[in-house]
């Protein structure tokens, strides 16, 4: 019934177009965020991500030559599709204007999400083709830019659903249309969306890396380490005493590798580092009040989970196979980078 949003995702332009594009994209959406009359027209032909309290709504992707089974899509839904949705369950079009802006394609197609967690939740995957799916799962099925996509506009309507109320009056909060910030009539504050800053951090001692698992992580699952800022804390200062605390270790060096924006547990800034220590400094002392369990991984270990397509199996009683966070995730990437650099080593 409705098209992939992949098909209005097109990453060859970007390398071909010039930085005037992004320009003009970037004012076009902050136009899109003051101008509550230029939000509502855009999302007259705009396209909206669905969700059913917070799990978005994916279709399985159509089997190619360029794709690999099993994968899902996000289906691209306009205005006019949800519309004659609401009318065949006999709601109000109105709730068209509760979507919020995430984004915007190359070729200014305003992108909303909505949440449809007052509908019937098996009668609109009916209608639409697809499925609500559990945004942790979602990750594994996703490919490309849909994945930041989805948790970005999860994570907005996440925000606007508990952040109803301001704190200083205790008054309700009300939105702009585009969904940017929320103010408060009566003490005049205003409220923007906030991600709280999170480091995660591999660890390398020169041949193998330091992975840890919570108790909560499926059954075979490490990732690198990762904790709060604390307030007042730089970056240096969480790496350094997440790593003591949570492993005993003291780092030689570190550098900053990349960012992201995480959904989980209420939209995290994740700060990626890279770090080292001292040959002979990698005795493990795990808090298991934090950890379940944190052990040194090879080269081989690591690329053989990098090569899994989606989890394995892991039965009770059966040696659970190492797999690792999915693509999209940043943990995955520094990864990919420890991998690079091992094999650039000669390791």
């Amino acid at each position: 019934m409705f098209k992939s949003l992949r098909t209005l995702f097109r990453p060859e332009l970007v390398l071909t177009r010039s930085s005037s594009s992004y320009v003009t994209r970037m004012r076009y959406l902050m136009k899109l965020k003051e101008d509550d009359g230029a939000c509502l027209e855009a999302l007259r032909s705009g396209h909206l991500l669905l969700y059913h309290r917070l799990a978005p709504l994916l279709q399985k992707a159509p089997a190619s030559a360029t794709t690999a089974p099993g994968l899902f899509q996000l289906p691209a839904i306009n205005t006019s599709d949800l519309e004659g949705i609401l009318d065949k369950l006999g709601k109000s079009r109105e709730l068209v204007n509760e979507a919020v802006l995430i984004a915007c394609t190359e070729q200014q197609e305003a992108q909303f999400s909505l949440d449809v967690g007052a509908l019937d939740k098996s009668e609109v995957e009916r209608l639409c083709g697809g499925a609500f799916i559990d945004l942790r799962k979602a990750f594994f099925l996703l490919r490309g830019p849909e994945a930041p996509l989805v948790a970005r506009g999860q994570a907005l309507l996440r925000w606007h659903q508990t952040h109803g109320f301001c704190s200083a009056s205790g008054h309700p909060t009300f939105r702009n249309q585009s969904g940017s910030q929320r103010i408060c009539h009566s003490s005049g504050q205003t409220y923007y969306p906030k991600m709280a800053p999170v480091v995660i951090t591999l660890i390398s001692d020169g041949t193998k890396c330091l992975l840890g698992r919570q108790a909560t992580f499926p059954r075979g699952m490490y990732s690198a380490l990762a904790g709060f800022c604390d307030m007042g804390e730089t970056v240096e200062e969480t790496l350094r005493r997440e790593v003591a605390e949570e492993v005993g270790l003291e780092l030689a060096s570190w550098w900053v590798s990349g960012s992201q924006h995480w959904p989980f547990p209420q939209s995290s800034f994740m700060v990626a580092c890279q770090a080292t220590v001292t040959p002979g400094n990698t005795q493990v002392s795990v808090d298991h009040e934090e950890l379940e369990d944190a052990r040194w991984f090879s080269l081989q270990e690591v690329e053989e989970a990098l090569r899994l397509k989606k989890p394995p199996r892991n039965p009770e009683g059966e040696t659970p196979t190492l797999w690792v966070p999915p693509s999209y995730a940043i943990a995955h990437q520094l990864l990919q980078e420890w991998v690079q650099q091992q094999r650039s080593a000669g390791h």
